[in-house]
């Protein structure tokens, strides 16, 4: 029912109709900019229109691993354990965006989470992030995304296998277990180069000693004093856990330890028992007469020639050009764009796509030339 102080389309008095023609008022001052933007000049975590998160905390966990804690502003939504986030970081008045898993259980009460970094040699991102980044920064970040989670099954049993950094999003599926007392029958392998470089080692020591004893901890040191490599083996997992084969896994590590296991795995006829996170993406060998062209972006109006094995995300990246990206291995989709002309391959498979599609430039290498919408 309408009142006599209403006329249709207008709010009526009183406080909700102040409030909504003060927003409309806010609005009108604020073109082209929304309230948001001057929320976020108060306070980063108050704006709408770009999610941030506020550096709460920083520790060491190795001699070349941080854990940072994140407090994200409006917007945000609880992840769901063993899933990543991308974070822009501004380094030399440049933004650079990686993604990186989230380490710690889901907590919506706390709302904060734990990324878990190590400081890769070479590296641009990581170091920053492992080494510089101090409490009271605050980065713009994305929200939760990927499918490397546990099923709600209560008879799972999982087998964990990681190695190195790989840890991280399998450290955020433990704790979330630990959290709900609902540890199951889990065995856990992981490869370091030495207990030293073991990331989370006293926490996942607790786990398996008396806290959750139906956790079974398996660590290996691929590096050992006399220098002897001891990488993966069929004989180490059936040592650990002879009943792998009835098992469901997750692994996470470098391309090699995957690469292995999947070979085992499919050899056994048990693949899609295997879910894999990787953190580089896994490329196929370019066919021998592969050919680039001139790729052109036609938004920015540059051209370059591009061979037909460099991802067209760098190419244009190392001609000036910042396009939007975020895992730099084909998950997350931020880099997306058009081709609106021209044939692309796609690193991962070999597959070719044509003018029309939208494709990912981070994993897409030039088949010819192309023009995209960049």
């Amino acid at each position: 029912m309408r009142t006599d102080t209403e006329t249709a389309g207008q709010p009526a008095n009183g406080p909700r109709g102040w409030l909504a023609r003060g927003r409309g008022a806010a609005r009108m001052i604020a073109t082209p900019l929304r309230p948001s933007h001057y929320l976020g000049l108060l306070n980063p975590l108050w704006a709408t229109h770009a999610l941030q998160a506020r550096v709460e905390a920083v520790w060491d966990e190795t001699a070349d691993a941080r854990t940072v804690r994140l407090r994200p502003g409006r917007g945000w939504r609880p992840h769901r354990a063993g899933q990543f986030v991308s974070v822009g970081v501004p380094i030399d008045g440049v933004r650079h965006t990686r993604t990186y898993s989230i380490s710690s259980a889901p907590d919506a009460a706390a709302r904060t989470f734990t990324l878990t970094v190590k400081a890769m040699e070479g590296g641009r991102v990581s170091p920053f992030l492992a080494r510089r980044l101090q409490p009271g920064a605050y980065l713009p970040i994305g929200l939760p995304q990927g499918d490397f989670v546990l099923p709600a099954d209560p008879h799972l049993r999982p087998l964990f296998i990681t190695a190195g950094s790989g840890i991280t999003p399998v450290m955020s599926m433990l704790r979330s277990l630990a959290q709900r007392d609902a540890m199951p029958d889990a065995v856990h392998l992981h490869y370091a180069p030495s207990p030293a470089d073991v990331i989370f080692a006293g926490e996942l020591r607790q786990m398996a000693a008396a806290a959750h004893p139906r956790y079974r901890w398996h660590p290996h040191y691929t590096r050992d004093a006399g220098g002897v490599s001891r990488h993966f083996t069929p004989r180490q997992l059936e040592q650990a856990c002879p009943d792998w084969r009835a098992r469901e896994v997750w692994a996470c590590g470098p391309p090699a330890l995957l690469a292995a296991l999947a070979t085992l795995w499919d050899a056994a006829g048990l693949g899609a028992r295997l879910h894999v996170e990787r953190f580089v993406a896994a490329l196929t060998p370019p066919p021998a007469d592969v050919a680039g062209g001139m790729a052109s972006f036609a938004l920015s109006q540059t051209r370059v020639r591009a061979d037909g094995a460099t991802p067209l995300l760098l190419v244009a990246e190392r001609v000036g050009l910042r396009p939007a990206h975020g895992c730099r291995m084909g998950i997350c989709h931020s880099c997306d764009v058009m081709l609106q002309s021209g044939c692309v391959r796609d690193l991962r498979n070999g597959a070719l796509h044509t003018a029309g599609q939208r494709v990912q430039v981070c994993v897409c290498a030039a088949a010819g030339d192309v023009e995209l919408a960049l």
